[in-house]
């Protein structure tokens, strides 16, 4: 553990604070948001809490970042993927279903995700605030890197597409606790291949003709 006071290299101080943004989501795995605080991310990251102040600033802005870091909610650039360019220059179909293809596998990755939103359901805080926040300008910034002009030509086109991303969401939450819905395997690889195939299936019959 660092003391107080102590002058760390640039190399240490991009460890610590990795430890320290590590740590958020330990604490809010293990003890769940009533637990999360300085002292509690402190103790987790094993650095003095006067560190979190100094680089952080405190709580609040420790959450941004770590909201914004990629650990919780998927970048758009990971959504992308490598080939950003390649992508953006498909059909709207084909764009439509890789979005959802991607969008799906990065929360299947993230378990302690989806223990956050089963517990925003129940309780509002000022990290779920937060993390509010940051969905949204991620559903901005992926609205217009994949919809485009698209969207703007088509408000239902929208609404559809909110309604997926949300069903998404629902049915990953619930298969924290329920194997089966519809009929489908939601715990696997094979469940999630249907789903997928079906919102690919519904991309090239509706979309097939948009200009």
């Amino acid at each position: 553990m660092k003391v107080k006071g102590e002058v760390l290299r640039p190399r240490d101080r991009a460890a610590t604070e990795e430890r320290i943004l590590a740590a958020v989501g330990e604490v809010l795995a293990r003890d769940g948001f009533h637990a999360l605080g300085i002292n509690a991310i402190a103790r987790e990251a094993a650095v003095d809490k006067v560190l979190i102040y100094r680089y952080f600033g405190g709580l609040t802005e420790l959450l941004r970042n770590w909201g914004a870091s990629g650990r919780f909610w998927p970048t758009v650039q990971e959504i992308l993927g490598d080939d950003a360019q390649a992508l953006l220059q498909l059909p709207l179909p084909e764009r439509y279903a890789l979005f959802f293809e991607r969008f799906i596998d990065a929360l299947r990755r993230r378990p302690l995700t989806l223990e956050i939103l089963a517990a925003e359901i129940v309780e509002r805080n000022e990290l779920t605030a937060i993390l509010e926040t940051e969905r949204e300008q991620w559903g901005a910034q992926a609205e217009a890197l994949f919809g485009g002009a698209d969207f703007e030509r088509s408000p239902q086109l929208r609404g559809v597409t909110l309604l997926l991303v949300a069903g998404v969401q629902y049915l990953l939450v619930r298969s924290r606790k329920i194997r089966i819905f519809g009929g489908i395997d939601l715990r696997s690889d094979e469940g999630w291949a249907m789903l997928k195939a079906a919102v690919a299936g519904m991309a090239r019959q509706w979309l097939g003709g948009a200009r």
